[in-house]
């Protein structure tokens, strides 16, 4: 069951809650630990651009985020993998909130050994470095930092999973771009578009996303970048209109796995 905290009381909802379909997704997060971000959230309207349909794998899916808006959005047959029972449990509870369907793996995706082919491998992986002070906390440790799914590992098992014209759209740090082109091309999975994320437009950017794929020879397209706040420090009309197509409502509760 989840038990969700609030400022005065504690309640109990129970596992088997549905609630009505629509436009808006449920999402259960941890009280403490990982939380899904914004960057999910520009991955997600990333990856649209490009209708996803046939088999997806969302790889380290934490709650759910990403995979959950496109399996509402498009026609889509999804798996999730995750290493942390945790949050592969309140991921598999997201999806069944939301009347959504699911097939699930807790493990690690390295060695998953799965034989299945997909369309899309999707992902918004750890990529801090390892060599910076890191989370005592070993759920955001695992979310966070690369030692956990090192990148080289990482692409040379998406190309095994890959249909020969299967497409990888995933995001990283903008700092490590060079190394991630290198890699993908080492492995035959051409990157096709690529996107940087700035948090205003002088800055420098933190964040890139890359739509690569399996097979292809077409050249790399450089998107404009993406403005998450103005001058004024509000958000861009294209960072609201990312929150307003996802729709989320967010709910903080610790899930009581002995339930």
């Amino acid at each position: 069951m989840i038990r969700i905290l609030s400022k005065n009381c504690q309640f109990i909802v129970k596992f088997d809650l549905f609630l009505t379909k629509g436009d808006s997704l449920y999402l259960y997060q941890p009280t403490k630990g990982y939380a899904y971000n914004s960057d999910s959230i520009f991955l997600y309207d990333f990856i649209s651009f490009f209708q996803p349909k046939g088999k997806l794998l969302d790889v380290g899916c934490g709650v759910g985020i990403i995979s959950l808006l496109l399996t509402r959005d498009f026609n889509l047959e999804t798996t999730i993998i995750d290493k942390q029972e945790l949050m592969l449990k309140y991921a598999k509870h997201n999806y069944k909130v939301n009347q959504l369907k699911v097939e699930s793996h807790l493990g690690d995706f390295i060695e998953l050994l799965d034989n299945k082919k997909y369309d899309f491998v999707v992902s918004n992986p750890p990529f801090y470095d390892s060599n910076v002070k890191q989370s005592q906390n070993e759920h955001l440790n695992i979310a966070r930092y690369s030692h956990h799914l090192p990148i080289e590992l990482f692409i040379a098992k998406v190309k095994k999973v890959l249909k020969p014209r299967g497409r990888f759209i995933f995001c990283y740090d903008a700092k490590q771009v060079d190394r991630l082109l290198h890699t993908l091309v080492e492995n035959n999975i051409n990157p096709e578009v690529i996107r940087f994320v700035h948090s205003k437009i002088d800055r420098d950017s933190k964040l890139v996303m890359i739509a690569a794929r399996m097979n292809s020879k077409s050249m790399m397209r450089v998107m404009p970048p993406l403005i998450v706040f103005d001058k004024n420090s509000n958000y861009t009309e294209e960072a609201k209109n990312a929150f307003k197509k996802a729709g989320t409502n967010s709910i903080k509760g610790d899930y009581d796995i002995g339930k």
